[in-house]
């Protein structure tokens, strides 16, 4: 699947997207970023508050406990604020 990273989380893990295949045994949004926080020290920083991380499959915004089963496209990012 492909994973894109947006604002400050794309800063801290180096790089706007790859395709990456976790293993079976993460099944939801939020054990997904916890796998990746696992990856090395970048990964680590950008996902050290995981509460604060939105996301999206195949563009719509989604909880952390929503499966990623499927999925095509995951995208990681910071809060946003209005304005």
């Amino acid at each position: 699947m492909k994973i894109k990273y947006f604002a400050w989380v794309r800063e801290r893990v180096g790089k706007a997207e790859e395709t990456i295949e976790p293993p079976a045994s993460v099944r939801t949004v939020g054990e997904l970023i916890g796998w990746l926080s696992g990856l090395d020290e970048g990964y680590a920083h950008a996902f050290e508050n995981p509460q604060v991380i939105r996301a999206a499959i195949d563009h719509a915004h989604v909880r952390p406990d929503v499966a990623i089963a499927g999925a095509r496209e995951i995208a990681l990012f910071p809060p946003m604020t209005g304005g």
